[in-house]
C-alpha cells in the first residue's frame, strides 16, 4: 500500500520532541560520566532505588484529565478545565502528601534517614505541578506541541547540569535526587507563559466520565511505570543495592534513549490521532515514520556500545557492555506497543490498554525474579525477549487492521 511521507505537522512535531529527548540526552551523558567517575555502585543503587520508587507513585498524576481537555469540543471546553484543575490540584496535593507519609514508614522501618530525605525531595516536584497542568493540555490542543517540547528538554537539561555539577561537588545520592526538584519551577514559568489560562465563568463539566476515562488511563501510567521500574525494585531486593547500580547504568545507557523516544512518540500521536479525519490512516503513516528513523539509529548505538561505553563510564565499568547492548534492542517493540497504546486511548478504549499493559508488567517482574539468580546478562535477555513477544502481540489485533484495512475496522 503506497504511504506518503509528505512532512505534516505530526512529522514536524515528532521531530520537536526527537530533538527535544536528543537535547535531554546529551545532558544526561554529562550526569551518567560524572555519577560513573565519582559514586560507586552501592550510592547509585540507593539513588536508583528512591528514584524508581518515585517514579512510579509519579505515574498516578497521569489521571486522564489532561487528555480529555485535548479532546473536548469548544462548547465543553471552559467546563471541562474548571473541573480538571480542581482535579490537579487535589491530586497532587494528595499525592504529595502520601509520598511523604511512606518515606517516614520506610525511615522507621529501615532507620535510614537518607533515604527519607530522598523520598521527601522528590515529593517537592507535586507542588509545582497543578498549576501548570491545565495550560500544558491546552497548548497541546493548540497544536504548540514544538514549544512544549523546547520547555520539557529545558527542564531536563537544566536538572541533568545540575546533577553533573553536584555529583562532582558532594559524590552522594543527594546529587541523583536534588535537582528533580531545583528544575520543577523552570516547567512551571515556561508553560504559564506559554499558555495563559485563566478561569472563565462555566459549569464546571461532571466528574463521571473523568472518573471512568481517567481510571483506566491512571492504572495504565501507574502499570506502565511499573514496567518500567519495578524490575530495579526486584534486583534491589533479591541481589543488592550494588547490582542496582549496575543495571541502573546499563538501562539508561542502553534503553533510556528509546524509552525517550517511545514517551515522545505517544506524547504526539494521542492530539494527532484526536484531530485526524482517517485514524486509521494516520495511525499507519505514524508508525511507520517512526520506525524508519528509530530502528537504524537502535542498530547503529547496539554496534558503537563496545566503544561509548569505555569512553563513558570509564575502564571499570567495560562489563556493562553486553546488558546495554541487549537492552538497545527493546526500543523497537516499545514503539510499536506505544502505537497500538494510542490508538487504543484516542478511541475511548483505555481500558484495553490498561489490561495489555498490566499482564505486559507482570511478564517482566516474573522474569527478573526468576532469572535474578542468572546474573544481570540473564535478566536483560529475558527482558529483550518478554518485551518483544507481549509487545508486538498486544499490538497485533491493532495493526493489523491498520495495514490490512480489508479487515473488519476496530471503532
Amino acid at each position: 500500500m503506497p504511504l506518503s511521507f509528505r512532512p505534516g505537522p505530526f512529522a514536524r512535531n515528532l521531530m520537536a520532541y526527537c530533538l527535544s529527548e536528543v537535547a535531554a540526552k546529551a545532558s544526561r551523558i554529562l550526569v551518567v560520566v560524572a555519577v560513573a567517575r565519582t559514586m560507586d555502585a552501592t550510592a547509585i543503587g540507593v539513588a536508583a532505588a528512591a528514584l524508581a520508587g518515585s517514579d512510579i507513585l509519579k505515574a498516578l498524576t497521569e489521571n486522564g484529565a489532561g487528555q480529555r481537555i485535548i479532546a473536548a469540543s469548544e462548547q465543553d471546553l471552559p467546563g471541562i478545565c474548571r473541573t480538571a484543575r480542581r482535579i490537579f490540584w487535589a491530586w497532587c496535593l494528595g499525592l504529595f502528601a502520601l509520598q511523604i507519609a511512606l518515606g517516614l514508614g520506610l525511615w522507621a522501618a529501615s532507620g535510614d534517614a537518607m533515604l527519607f530525605v530522598l523520598i521527601a525531595i522528590l515529593a517537592g516536584e507535586y507542588l509545582f505541578m497543578p498549576a501548570g497542568l491545565v495550560n500544558c493540555a491546552l497548548a497541546m490542543r493548540a497544536g504548540k506541541m514544538r514549544q512544549t517540547a523546547s520547555i520539557a528538554a529545558g527542564q531536563v537539561v537544566g536538572a541533568n547540569a545540575l546533577t553533573a555539577l553536584l555529583a562532582v561537588l558532594i559524590a552522594g545520592p543527594l546529587a541523583l535526587v536534588l535537582p528533580r526538584l531545583l528544575a520543577a519551577p523552570i516547567w512551571l514559568v515556561a508553560m504559564r507563559r506559554l499558555q495563559p489560562w485563566t478561569p472563565v465563568p462555566a459549569t464546571p463539566a461532571p466528574l463521571g466520565p473523568f472518573v471512568r476515562y481517567g481510571a483506566s488511563v491512571l492504572g495504565t501510567e501507574v502499570v506502565k511505570a511499573l514496567r518500567l521500574q519495578a524490575d530495579k525494585l526486584v534486583i534491589a531486593a533479591l541481589m543488592g543495592a550494588e547490582a542496582l547500580g549496575i543495571y541502573f547504568l546499563a538501562f539508561n545507557a542502553g534503553l533510556g534513549l528509546a524509552t525517550s523516544f517511545s514517551q515522545a512518540f505517544a506524547t504526539v500521536l494521542f492530539p494527532h490521532l484526536c484531530t485526524a479525519s482517517d485514524r486509521i490512516a494516520a495511525l499507519r503513516q505514524a508508525l511507520t515514520l517512526s520506525l524508519c528513523i528509530l530502528v537504524p539509529v537502535v542498530l547503529v548505538q547496539a554496534l558503537l556500545v563496545p566503544v561509548y561505553v569505555p569512553i563513558l563510564f570509564g575502564d571499570d565499568w567495560t562489563g556493562l557492555a553486553p546488558i546495554v547492548r541487549i537492552l538497545c534492542l527493546a526500543a523497537i517493540p516499545a514503539i510499536v506497543w506505544a502505537s497500538a497504546a494510542g490508538w487504543l486511548r484516542a478511541a475511548d478504549r483505555p481500558e484495553v490498554e490498561f489490561a495489555l499493559t498490566l499482564g505486559m508488567t507482570a511478564a517482566l517482574i516474573a522474569n527478573t525474579v526468576l532469572l535474578a539468580p542468572h546474573g544481570l546478562v540473564a535478566i536483560a535477555l529475558g527482558y529483550l525477549a518478554v518485551s518483544a513477544v507481549a509487545q508486538i502481540g498486544g499490538a497485533a489485533p491493532v495493526l493489523l487492521r491498520a495495514f490490512l484495512p480489508a479487515q473488519p475496522r476496530f471503532a
